[in-house]
């Protein structure tokens, strides 16, 4: 059966959706009611997140081999399954083991099935010409906060928060594992024998000395940012002097923010080199932060916005980074090997952030990601090649 490039971005699009808003986006809605049922402190259900992230950082590298040697589609529906089983399991913790252990499961389904494992795919399929198809599923799993954080509260205010999390655990088995089952080809085209080649096989000859190693620190730090804001953004908002509903409202913005930034990557900028889109995106956060730093609740809007358009377009240099730098030989191993760092950085980064904003307060809690967030900007060096940059690849296309 072929699979038409429109209909397999919007399946992966739509499963990403839901993978992100079931799993990494649920702790900041749900980590209240879950420390109060269970009688845990809000540090306890951090720990244990920020160990499932770790989790999904051991494994991606595994990951990244399985969909360079058979295509990613039994990944994904793997995903689905152990995501839906660890959900169903969180829902009938009644204490700190119970919670440890489905949130292991949920990083076993976190590292399978994130932006890593369906990059991974695109690149298998179109190689250097997946850029165009990476923006479109971000494009649609963009609004994975917006969807994600709306959803959950109001899951957990009719059901409860073991309700919110059997609802999300259904819709996996009814709605992510057809998609990705029945819209998600096998394997790579059989065409393209040098998916199967090591690593070091077909990377572009002028790629930078030290590329994989500059590329590692850059997305560590990307990631630590990144997973403490998805943890902490609306009590961050709240700490700046912002009403909840209020600052569910402006941290429900980062999703159409991450849209419209890839959107204008996509348009404007497409024709530029990966590193050159990453450094206009890595100057965003900061001056979000810098924004929310100095005038409180009234730039809550203004670093929501910010900080999503950085993060919007600085996931998709995720993803078309190391294939612009080193071609789509091995890329799967590669992304889940430049993966594990930065998903240690972010898993880290939850506790981290959550003990700064609740020992220090906003200003040096804003001033850490600020800081995290600057070297992005300039390490990265840009290869002399032919860059995806030029690619004319659609999304849609």
């Amino acid at each position: 059966m072929a699979f038409r490039r429109p209909v397999i971005v919007a399946a992966l699009g739509t499963t990403q959706t839901l993978a992100w808003a079931s799993s990494y986006y649920l702790i900041a809605i749900l980590a209240d009611p879950i420390a109060a049922s269970l009688g845990l402190t809000r540090a306890a259900v951090f720990g244990v997140f920020s160990a499932a992230l770790l989790l999904s950082a051991l494994i991606g590298p595994a990951v990244g081999r399985a969909i360079d040697r058979g295509g990613g589609r039994a990944v994904l529906i793997f995903s689905n399954i152990v995501l839906a089983a660890g959900l169903a399991l969180l829902a009938a913790a009644h204490g700190w083991i119970g919670m440890a252990l489905a949130w292991a499961l949920l990083g076993v389904g976190m590292g399978a099935g994130l932006y890593d494992s369906a990059f991974a795919v695109l690149a298998s399929l179109y190689g250097r010409d997946a850029r165009g198809a990476i923006t479109g599923i971000t494009l649609i799993a963009g609004f994975a906060s917006t969807v994600g954080w709306p959803a959950t509260a109001f899951f957990n205010d009719a059901i409860g928060w073991r309700g919110a999390c059997l609802v999300w655990a259904a819709l996996h088995l009814v709605l992510g594992l057809p998609l990705n089952r029945f819209l998600v080809p096998a394997a790579a085209p059989t065409s393209e024998k040098d998916e199967a080649l090591p690593i070091e096989a077909g990377v572009a000859s002028d790629a930078p000395r030290g590329a994989m190693l500059v590329l590692a620190f850059v997305f560590s730090a990307v990631w630590f940012v990144t997973g403490a804001m998805a943890a902490h953004l609306p009590r961050l908002l709240q700490a700046a002097g912002a009403t909840p509903a209020g600052a569910i409202a402006a941290a429900a913005l980062v999703g159409p923010a991450q849209v419209a930034a890839r959107v204008v990557e996509f348009s404007l900028l497409r024709r530029v080199h990966p590193v050159i889109a990453t450094r206009i995106a890595a100057l965003l956060h900061p001056l979000g932060a810098a924004c929310l730093a100095l005038l409180g609740a009234p730039a809550a809007i203004a670093f929501s916005l910010l900080h999503g358009a950085g993060n919007g377009m600085l996931t998709i240099a995720k993803g078309t980074l190391p294939l612009a730098i080193f071609g789509p030989a091995g890329y799967g191993q590669r992304s889940g090997l430049l993966s594990a760092p930065a998903r240690a950085a972010q898993a880290a980064s939850p506790l981290v952030f959550g003990l700064l904003l609740d020992n220090l307060g906003l200003l040096p809690a804003t001033a850490s990601a600020t800081a995290a967030a600057r070297p992005r900007c300039f390490i990265v060096p840009l290869p002399l090649s032919a860059s995806l940059g030029e690619s004319r690849a659609s999304a849609c296309g």
